[in-house]
């Protein structure tokens, strides 16, 4: 909301509009439940009246310009097309008629997070609501001024038109007359057999833009006076600056200052060093010329290998509990099959293909920023407090985002900027290096899950256990106090309510691990690790019972039917049924994330080099969609990066430093890797699911199912290799 009046010439200078414009948006607190703020129409020819609260997400003037404002920002992932499809289904128009506007962090605009696959799920309803109210006065002030009924009157194509007599009025024409009316409290929403946009297959606008060069990425960013800068962080995690020699770099040309910097993250700041130059090549031959004395502390002994160990000798203690159904440890006892197995999750990096940076331009009292990042409003507020200034004095410019998987919504790299900017006194532009990318973190935590299960001799799971082990975001980026507790975050996927098994008797908890490495969300959290472990020793449950894998989970899920009804699904589509040749064998895994339910069935087959993956097929739950064609690219996304998290390279710490550096080292799957996908979505009006992220987690376990098939051979420890099975 806004703290004072609203002055016409920054309205003006905000909208681009003249004349009479509509006004119409939500609120969307932290919570993630959009409140609604009404609508508010008003003649910007004259002074808006004081104490005006305005949250706009659409406007309308008088010329016929149509503007929607996106709250979440697009790092690929189609909110840059999806959230203002919300708004144009109900409004009547199109996405070539508007302009799309990107919101900018002010707290007037409510949550701006993209992430958790949440963007359309928390405005599905909110924003549908605001095109509704801003169509329904529209076609009001169409029928008064024609003087028949509102029913005479319906929307279409950015204008309202007359059913009797055919003439239309386009929507610029009615602002004035819409301006008088009162705000509809509760808009007739559309049925969704109506929808015109909604569910379709459709292009999406931003594709264009970055075809042909022109969408602006943060790594694009130019502004007056602007110098560039690149830092050399310590190799070694945490590490001091004792001194340094910049003699050689200053001597570069180009290069104007060097100086001690600072990496603001959640549970520690650590210095560096940084270069500012005239352009970007003299900061980073500058860097390169430094001559640093590091002091390592004992962070030296800091290693990936020392972290698995202590993870390991916790499993053998109690955890704290997060979930208990029946009586677990009685029904164990009592079981006449007891299976227990480990299964590991490596640390991992985002990798986005643009690297983070961020220019930064601080001043007294305020601070202008242009960077891709995940939640301006999230930045907003941290730079308020670093710099001690007033929220409203900062200002976010959003651009388009090359890749962020989570790493963009933590925000060291863009408070570094900010700290140069307030040191050099002009405006600084930042950019990491691939190398700093990868080696510097945060990551992915790795994690343990330890399993435990047993059968009867009727083949009848009688005992269930998960017990995850392993550092917490929730922890060390947030300083939830988790003594005793179970992190609900490493939870997700994998408790009776997000994995609803019919275990008569299962246990579900979580055993914290203190790490200096740095970590935060990778695409889809923890589902990427725990379902691993949950859905690999389901399977292993099935084979002890002597039963189908895919059978075994549908018996399972007979008092979930929307989880029942995807694996008889993909049994279908996937010909789950029909014997494969030698040589080939499939696996199967389902894992409920974000509100969606996705299954895959992977096809192995032996070849002369190894393993190769062969085909893919999924079946997505998720709900009403926004557009079918998007839910299938991020879902062959998400199971592109699963199989590299899978069978590529892992992120490990040696004496402190990070051993990947590059793509080199830290591998992408190939082009020529990449299966065949097939992605059937599941057709009905449940509410809308995530779509960014629930791809990517049942991928790893369908995978190791399928080589077990093949081989024999379990795989309990991602990443493997597809070479050496």
């Amino acid at each position: 909301m806004l703290d004072k009046p609203l002055k016409r010439r920054k309205f003006l200078q905000l909208t681009g509009l003249s004349g009479t414009a509509l006004a119409l948006g939500f609120y969307f607190p932290a919570s993630g439940k959009a409140i609604s703020t009404g609508a508010t129409l008003y003649n910007i020819s004259s002074v808006p009246p004081a104490g005006l609260e305005l949250t706009a997400f659409i406007i309308i003037d008088t010329t016929g310009k149509i503007t929607l404002i996106n709250p979440r920002p697009d790092m690929g992932q189609g909110s840059f097309q999806a959230i203002p499809m919300l708004l144009a289904e109900e409004l009547e128009v199109n996405l070539d008629q508007v302009e799309i506007r990107q919101s900018d962090g002010r707290s007037k605009f409510g949550n701006q997070l993209s992430g958790g696959s949440g963007s359309v799920r928390s405005s599905w309803e909110p924003l549908r609501k605001a095109g509704a109210a801003a169509r329904e006065m529209l076609v009001q002030a169409a029928a008064n001024k024609w003087k028949v009924n509102i029913a005479d009157c319906y929307a279409e194509d950015g204008k309202v038109i007359n059913r009797k007599n055919k003439a239309s009025l386009p929507y610029g024409q009615l602002v004035e007359e819409a301006a008088k009316l009162e705000v509809p409290k509760e808009p007739r929403l559309k049925d969704p057999k109506d929808f015109k946009k909604l569910t379709k297959s459709l292009p999406r606008p931003d594709v264009p833009l970055k075809v042909d060069g022109t969408a602006v990425f943060g790594i694009d960013v130019k502004v007056p006076g602007m110098l560039y800068a690149s830092i050399e962080r310590s190799p070694v995690i945490h590490g001091k600056v004792v001194k340094f020699d910049d003699s050689k770099a200053k001597a570069i040309k180009g290069v104007k200052q060097v100086l001690l910097a600072e990496r603001p993250m959640p549970h520690k700041t650590t210095q560096s060093v940084a270069v500012i130059a005239d352009h970007y090549w003299a900061a980073l031959q500058g860097r390169k010329a430094l001559s640093i004395t590091w002091e390592d502390g004992t962070y030296n002994t800091v290693s990936t290998s020392n972290y698995f160990n202590e993870l390991k000798e916790l499993a053998k203690s109690e955890g704290a509990i997060y979930k208990v159904v029946g009586k677990f440890k009685e029904a164990l006892a009592g079981a006449s099959k007891i299976l227990e197995a480990q299964y590991e999750t490596p640390f991992a990096a985002h990798a986005p293909m643009e690297p983070e940076n961020a220019v930064a331009s601080v001043k007294e009292d305020s601070c202008e920023i242009w960077a891709p990042v995940q939640a301006p409003d999230w930045l907003v507020g941290q730079v308020a407090t670093y710099l001690k200034i007033k929220p409203e004095n900062v200002k976010v410019n959003v651009t388009f985002l090359g890749g962020a998987f989570g790493r963009k919504a933590y925000y060291d790299y863009v408070l570094e900027a900010v700290y140069l900017s307030k040191q050099v006194k002009a405006p600084v532009k930042l950019i990491w290096t691939r190398e700093d990318d990868t080696m510097q973190g945060p990551f992915r935590p790795g994690m343990l899950s330890v399993m435990r299960g047993g059968v009867d001799q009727k083949g009848n799971v009688v005992a269930f256990e998960h017990k995850a082990v392993g550092a917490s975001i929730q922890h060390q980026v947030f300083k939830a106090d988790l003594k005793g507790k179970a992190d609900d975050w490493v939870m997700e996927c994998i408790g009776p309510d997000s994995s609803p098994y019919a275990f008569a008797n299962a246990s579900y908890s979580h055993i914290l691990a203190e790490t200096d490495i740095p970590i935060v969300w990778w695409r889809s959290v923890y589902c990427s690790t725990s379902a691993f472990g949950q859905e690999c020793f389901v399977d292993e449950l099935a084979h002890a019972a002597g039963k189908d894998p895919m059978d075994f989970r549908i018996a399972l899920f007979e008092k979930a039917p929307r989880f029942k009804q995807v694996l008889q699904t993909l049994a279908q589509k996937s010909d789950w049924y029909t014997k494969l040749p030698a040589g080939k064998a499939r696996g199967v895994a389902i894992v409920k994330s974000f509100e969606s339910i996705c299954a895959h069935a992977v096809t192995v087959a032996k070849t002369d080099e190894g393993i190769k993956v062969e085909k893919v097929v999924c079946v997505i739950d998720c709900g009403m969609t926004v557009n079918q064609d998007n839910v299938k690219a991020q879902t062959e996304g998400n199971i592109i990066m699963g199989i590299t998290a899978a069978v590529k390279d892992p992120i490990t710490v040696e004496n402190g430093k990070t051993v990947q550096s590059n793509f080199h080292n830290y591998r992408v799957l190939h082009i020529n890797e990449v299966p065949q996908m097939e992605i059937h979505i599941m057709q009905n009006q449940e509410a809308p699911g995530g779509v960014g992220e629930p791809g990517l987690p049942p991928i790893a376990p369908a995978l190791a199912n399928a080589v077990f098939g093949l081989t024999g051979k379990r795989i309990r420890r991602l990443p493997f290799r597809l070479d050496r099975v």
